[in-house]
This record gives C-alpha cells, sequence and structure tokens, in this order.
C-alpha cells in the first residue's frame, strides 16, 4: 500500500468575520491516494472551498496537520508554499485568472518560466494543442470566450505536469455543454499527466465521475464513499 498524496488530521480553519471569529473548517481528518479522483461536495458555505484551498496551501490551517507528498504545509512560508504549489500542484478555479495582458501562450508558458524551464513555450504550445486550441495561443484572454478562457486555464495548470490536480468548481462559470467539454477535457489531462484529481463541484452528475465522493456540512466531512460510477 502506498503512502497518501495527502493527509489531513485535525484540521481546523477560523477567520474574522464582522460579527467576530468564525470556524469555517472543523477538526478535519481525511488521506488522498495517489491517482485518485476525490469530489468535495456540499451546500455554499458548508466549507468544501476554503478546505481545498487548505490542502492547496493557499489558505493557512488554523490548526491541525497538513501534509502534501509527505511536506507538512504548516510551517512553511508563502514563498515556500509558492514553490511547492509550482513544483507539483495545478490550481483551476472557477473564474480563470488568466493574466489579462498576456496572451494564451503567455499564460501557459508563465509557471514554466518562473521555473526557468527552457522548453517553456514549446511545452504550453503543446498543452494548448491538447485542449484544442493550438490556434489561439497568440490571443489575449479579452479575445476568447469563457470556455476558451478555462481551457487556457486548464493547460496552464497541466503544464508543470504535477502530482496533484485541484479544481474549484471549473465549470461554474460555463454554460452547460461548455462545462461538460471542460470537464472531459480536465479528466482527460488528469489521465494523461497521471495526477490525483481533487474536484470541487455542486453538480451531481459531476460527482459521480469521480471515484470518492466527500460531502462537507458546516465545515464537517458527513459522508465519505465511492462515487456511483466507481461503484
Amino acid at each position: 500500500m502506498t503512502d497518501p498524496v495527502m493527509r489531513l488530521k485535525d484540521l481546523t480553519l477560523s477567520l474574522d468575520g464582522n460579527a467576530g471569529v468564525v470556524e469555517i473548517l472543523k477538526g478535519i481528518s481525511m488521506e488522498v491516494s495517489a491517482g485518485e479522483t476525490l469530489g468535495l461536495t456540499g451546500a455554499s458555505g458548508s466549507g468544501k472551498s476554503s478546505l481545498l484551498m487548505v490542502m492547496g496551501g493557499l489558505e493557512r490551517a488554523t490548526s491541525g496537520l497538513v501534509s502534501v507528498l509527505g511536506q507538512d504545509l504548516t510551517p512553511m512560508g508563502e514563498d515556500g508554499l509558492a514553490r511547492f504549489r509550482r513544483d507539483h500542484m495545478g490550481v483551476v478555479f472557477q473564474s480563470f485568472h488568466l493574466i489579462p495582458t498576456m496572451t494564451a501562450l503567455e499564460n501557459v508558458a508563465l509557471p514554466l518560466e518562473l521555473a526557468g524551464a527552457e522548453d517553456a513555450f514549446a511545452r504550453a504550445e503543446a498543452e494548448l494543442a491538447a485542449v484544442g486550441l493550438a490556434s489561439r495561443g497568440g490571443h489575449y484572454p479579452s479575445q476568447m470566450s469563457g470556455g476558451e478562457q478555462q481551457r487556457v486555464a486548464l493547460a496552464r495548470a497541466v503544464v508543470g505536469r504535477p502530482q496533484i490536480l485541484l479544481a474549484d468548481e471549473p465549470t461554474g462559470n460555463l454554460d452547460a455543454a461548455t462545462g461538460e467539454m471542460v470537464m472531459d477535457l480536465l479528466f482527460d489531462l488528469r489521465d494523461r499527466h497521471g495526477a490525483t484529481l481533487i474536484l470541487v463541484t455542486h453538480a451531481p452528475e459531476l460527482a459521480a465521475r469521480c471515484d470518492r465522493v466527500v460531502q462537507l456540512r458546516d465545515g464537517q466531512i458527513i459522508s465519505d464513499s465511492l462515487a456511483m460510477a466507481a461503484q
């Protein structure tokens, strides 16, 4: 049995709000295996996106253990976390987060350039082709549809060949048909790169495509089970 790629133990997250301290996550403990596709579900405000952000070191836990690929993220500084994400993770957000002054090709190549890769643009071209946007590399985000922008974001997330892919409602801003196409691409990219995929979603049909589904309510895990498609 291989070691888990991610291990959370007694994880809590509290944030200061207008009415005082708000407990977002309350004693989360779970493990994620290599190559697993995990869906995080729950109503708005259940804590699923916050949990994903903690998993990716984008939000710092208040207490508890966050171990990713054997590395404890808790004591790491912002620069260390940024380097760790760059080297090991790909992140896809609902709102794309492309840099508007960069072309699609430049957006995809950026993580590799920051890592000092000499073949950054060649690899970026290959990933744009993999998401069907080989002819759009010279276009800026404002010249692209929402679906195209999300496909660029997918290419950017996987161009570094990450071991872990994190996706936060990646189809939330897209129509149904475009969203389905983007999700097919995300699963295809996951398969091609052999990455572990952790996905936040409201959509039952999307959760059913995952190997395992963890449901949250009020910052706590209320169920952890194999998805129907995996059973």
